[in-house]
């Protein structure tokens, strides 16, 4: 699948795309965000459907779809934001997520990024928190 971020986004499960996925998600979460490298990988990983965001051959983004409805881990490299690569990566999430009769997504946004998601419908639930030691806040929307 490729957008007008020049993107091609795969959808996959852990096992065929961990060796692209989590060098991302480290370099976004852990070295630039933080978060304690023990709480980022998890044992959701292995249930998740993974959308790994590639310009030509090189992983730039990636997020996770659970099989609940949560959409999360959405990271994109500091020299790909701003072009399109969260969108193309959200928008195949979701549409995966129709394609697999979800009627509700969820996600824990934090709170830089709650105007992008809202520009996918989606809004605040509840207060913010503390989540990896950032401010979250739980977004949802209808299918």
């Amino acid at each position: 699948m490729s957008g007008g971020s020049g993107a091609t986004v795969r959808l996959g499960a852990w096992d065929e795309l961990a060796a692209s996925v989590s060098p991302v998600r480290f370099r976004v979460f852990v070295d630039e965000q933080g978060v304690p490298a023990s709480l980022e990988l998890d044992e959701f990983d292995a249930l998740a459907c993974h959308a790994l965001a590639l310009v030509g051959d090189v992983p730039v983004g990636t997020g996770r779809l659970l099989p609940d409805g949560h959409i999360g881990r959405m990271a994109v490299l500091p020299d790909w934001r701003g072009r399109g690569i969260g969108a193309a990566l959200l928008e195949a999430l979701m549409a995966e997520a129709a394609r697999r009769g979800m009627h509700r997504l969820a996600l824990s946004a934090q709170t830089h990024a709650l105007g992008f998601y809202a520009r996918f419908g989606f809004e605040p639930e509840g207060a913010v928190y503390q989540e990896a030691g950032l401010p979250h806040q739980a977004m949802g929307r209808a299918i």
